[in-house]
């Protein structure tokens, strides 16, 4: 397919967001884990940072070499070389204090991956191991399994651990809901959380399920199946994407459109590039510049920007004469643009670049000013 259907199989953080949805912002990868594909896209490249002289502006920012984003609570740091989790005021709740870990994960379920050497094991929320280093991948919990590699295949295991589903799939992506997509040879199925075949391994190229669909080709086209491998939407597409917000973003040529669950067009294929939609909106790009269109299609707020993220939070990141702010769904500013960096927004706060560092801001703009390593230096 063409570069717009790439799927990304790597985990990175630090400025580009674990699992990117459509666009994502861009910065110092920490991590990367081979696997299933996620159904994401970089839609487009940041320009290479250059600093400017905000932190003297500002009140003692919290800045780390590379962060993540929020998730259960907590955010991955890393300074030099320590690495653990803070909080939402910035408080250091978790260190990893073992010397040998060098990527860890966001936590899901409790459990964060972690590799130490060349093997992987998961980390409990007081940063030591829950599951022990012995696993050469591994990916999240979902639905109470994680796929892992044993040897050189993969299975499920538990939160304890424990395999529930023997390694024997050459790829297995995470649970969303009592599916989970699996490879075998050449062809792409579903097995239920017993390890039972759900949709038989006949699929030439398939995708997780997102709100109740999921992408399947036949032959050179793209269509969506339900969760019992039903053709729920005929394969008609050059290109299909997961369902997000009750829409799917589908290509037809070199264009691209919207359809609902029904397969109805709601967005002619006529768009150049367009994102996901997210909150009601979707970044896309129109005579060079990217703006958000509704579910009507209908032009929302007018293309001005050289970058568009997806709404999260009711807060997008653009970027404006080279650098980045965030704008509310009717266009206006938020937080003007002032950073070289900057990634959307996830439990109420979102990652910034501020010279060739990162820190963290809240809904209005203010900068994370909490403790962090300063305790520990």
């Amino acid at each position: 397919m063409a570069r717009s259907h790439r799927r990304q199989r790597t985990w990175t953080w630090g400025g580009v967001a674990l699992a990117l949805p459509t666009l994502v912002a861009c910065g110092p990868p920490l991590a990367a884990f081979d696997g299933m594909p996620q159904q994401t896209i970089t839609m487009l490249e940041f320009i290479n940072p250059q600093p400017i002289a905000l932190a003297s502006a500002m009140t003692s920012p919290l800045l780390f070499d590379t962060v993540s984003d929020f998730a259960e609570g907590v955010a991955l740091v890393r300074l030099k070389t320590s690495l653990g989790y803070i909080d939402r005021e910035g408080n250091l709740t978790i260190r990893v204090d073992d010397d040998n870990i060098t990527v860890a994960t966001d936590y899901a379920e409790g459990l964060a991956v972690a590799q130490a050497g060349a093997y992987f094991g998961y980390l409990d929320r007081h940063g030591e191991w829950a599951i022990p280093v012995q696993f050469r991948k591994a990916k999240s919990f979902s639905e109470g399994l994680a796929a892992v590699q044993g040897g050189t295949k993969y299975g499920y295991i538990n939160l304890q651990g424990e395999w529930v589903i023997e390694p024997q799939f050459d790829l297995a992506e995470k649970f969303v809901g009592d599916r989970a997509l699996v490879k075998l040879g050449e062809t792409y199925g579903y097995v239920d959380p017993e390890g039972r075949t759900a949709i038989p391994l006949e699929l030439r190229d398939a995708w997780s399920f997102s709100e109740s669909l999921a992408v399947a080709r036949v032959d050179q086209l793209y269509g969506y199946i339900d969760p019992s491998g039903t053709m729920a939407i005929a394969p008609t597409y050059d290109g299909a994407f997961s369902f997000s917000d009750g829409l799917a973003r589908v290509r037809q040529g070199r264009n691209f459109g919207f359809i609902d669950a029904a397969g109805a067009v709601v967005v002619e294929t006529t768009l150049p590039f367009a994102s996901d939609f997210s909150e009601g909106l979707a970044a896309v790009l129109i005579e060079g510049q990217w703006g958000y269109i509704d579910r009507t299609g209908k032009v929302a707020i007018a293309p001005s920007f050289a970058y568009a993220a997806d709404f999260s939070e009711g807060l997008a990141a653009v970027q404006k004469d080279g650098l980045y702010g965030y704008i509310a769904p009717k266009g206006a500013w938020v937080v003007e643009p002032q950073y070289t960096n900057a990634g959307r927004f996830s439990e109420g706060r979102a990652r910034v670049q501020i010279d060739n560092r990162w820190g963290f801001i809240d809904t209005e703009g203010k900068v994370l000013t909490g403790v962090g390593f300063k305790d520990l230096e």
